[in-house]
């Protein structure tokens, strides 16, 4: 028998899929140098994951704070961004939607719940993460290598405890643009789907 994740875990589960995700898009797309990555395993898979301090530094002091929203049931969307540095424009949103399965209401959730193993759910993610790792074979090749930067945004209740550092920014949403959604996976408390929206580049 294989144990499932209680809230804890599953927030440590989901804080850890962000980091590894938001590496992997930063490295895949070029917005870092490829040197300012090192190869690790995670998921039996093998990712990258930035060695510069300020930009691991920087990601961890967004995460640890998700960390804390998605705890008290506060987050449902974390989004990464994308943007050119001279236009301000917003050429690739990746968007993360969290559902809290333990809040939704219980007439919506059938009598029989099947419990979700851990390996269940680290195989869920290893397909998600290979998604993410492929999209390079159709999303339009970034020009100008270097000339990006990427913002997140984190989508909370109303109620949330926000930090100073956190400022109210507008949903960055790519007008026109293409959307590819990719696999889900779940948690016994949470569910997380992903999709990346871009500007087709003729």
């Amino acid at each position: 028998m294989s144990k499932g994740i209680d809230l804890k875990g599953s927030t440590r589960t989901i804080s850890e899929f962000f980091e590894y995700s938001i590496n992997s898009i930063l490295y895949q797309r070029g917005i870092y140098p490829a040197e300012d990555f090192t190869t690790v395993k995670k998921y039996d898979l093998t990712l990258m994951r930035t060695h510069d301090d300020e930009l691991k530094q920087y990601i961890r002091k967004i995460l640890s704070q998700v960390h804390k929203w998605l705890l008290s049931g506060k987050c449902n969307k974390l989004v990464l961004c994308v943007v050119d540095r001279d236009e301000g424009d917003t050429v690739e949103r990746w968007a993360f939607n969290v559902t809290h399965i333990s809040k939704e209401p219980q007439e919506s959730i059938t009598e029989e719940v099947t419990p979700i193993s851990q390996e269940e759910t680290q195989k869920q993610i290893r397909a998600l993460i290979r998604q993410i790792t492929a999209s390079v074979t159709f999303l339009p090749e970034l020009e100008n290598e270097g000339n990006y930067t990427f913002n997140v945004l984190a989508y909370t209740d109303a109620d949330a405890i926000v930090p100073l550092e956190w400022s109210d920014s507008s949903s960055k949403e790519i007008e026109d643009g293409e959307m590819v959604e990719f696999r889900s996976f779940n948690t016994e408390m949470h569910k997380i789907g992903a999709q990346v929206s871009y500007k087709y580049q003729q």
